[in-house]
């Protein structure tokens, strides 16, 4: 990658791992899945209305729609409402990393090293140390819950490589179409109408930004940028790079909600972050 790529990494990997904090700013005041559902339409609209349909078939915009959108999104959403906390969220959602590299071998079918298989007996361990050390604020559910917004990150992340190089705000906005109806479908059965009414009508201003925040700053700018890194080098190259997102991530958790940081979390972050890492190592090295 050249530097000015990997800036746009790094700042990619900023702007996600701090907005874990605003996750939590905005569920205080909104339920998870009617948050999301605002989060996408403000995606799609107006956007769809000005540009076309990006150059991918129909099938991988809406597959990524509902990936990411209900997936990733309305799960991590979910959780994070009672059941994990941003920090350590921040955290175990970066499976998807090793997720990917899964995906990749079962369904692309590329080869896989034994330093690999090293790698996620490692991340598995700091997944388990979080397991067993379940806290007030994270529960089994919730830890489950990132995992799986993890796996749908990862597929999202290979459904963007098989589109190719397509404008990627359009197919954020076209994709975010999916997202909506089944997002709304499940705040209206979950939280139901008078939720949904109390909500917007209690909501102060500071809703309003954080959903714009997760709209244009998060999605368009964040995953926008992403995507195009995706489009311009292998997902091996590039996933990897969200390893940084738990690191400011739980820091800002830290220092702005408070959230506790006992040596297990730590532990527990060191070999996650390390499996990872090693998982980058072999990737990088098996390119030279």
């Amino acid at each position: 990658m050249s530097k000015t790529h990997q800036l746009l990494a790094f700042l990619v990997t900023f702007i996600w791992g701090t907005n874990f904090v605003f996750i939590k700013y905005g569920l205080d005041e909104l339920p998870p899945f009617l948050f999301a559902t605002l989060r996408f339409f403000l995606v799609a609209f107006p956007l769809v209305f000005f540009l076309p349909k990006p150059k991918a078939p129909w099938s991988l915009i809406a597959t990524y729609g509902v990936l990411i959108g209900f997936g990733q999104f309305g799960l991590m959403f979910y959780a994070m409402r009672s059941d994990i906390s941003p920090g350590l969220a921040s955290l175990v959602v970066q499976t998807q990393v090793f997720f990917s590299i899964v995906i990749a071998i079962l369904f692309f079918k590329e080869s896989v090293k034994g330093i690999q298989w090293l790698a996620l007996s490692v991340v598995l361990t700091g997944i388990v140390l979080i397991a067993i050390n379940v806290e007030g604020q994270t529960t089994t559910l919730g830890l489950v819950l990132i995992l799986l917004a993890a796996m749908s990150w990862a597929l999202g992340n290979m459904s963007v490589k098989k589109a190719g190089n397509v404008n990627i705000i359009t197919f954020l906005a076209y994709s975010s179409l999916f997202s909506v109806p089944i997002l709304a479908s499940l705040s209206l059965y979950f939280e139901g109408w008078m939720l949904i009414k109390n909500s917007l009508e209690s909501a102060t201003i500071n809703s309003l930004y954080v959903v714009l925040w997760q709209s244009i700053g998060n999605t368009l700018m964040g995953y926008g940028i992403w995507n195009y890194l995706l489009s311009r080098y292998d997902a091996t190259i590039v996933t990897p790079w969200a390893l940084l997102v738990p690191v400011s991530g739980m820091l800002a958790s830290h220092l702005i909600l408070n959230e506790p940081m006992p040596y297990w979390k730590l532990i527990a972050a060191l070999l996650i972050l390390t499996g990872l890492g090693i998982n980058l190592y072999t990737s990088q090295q098996s390119k030279t």
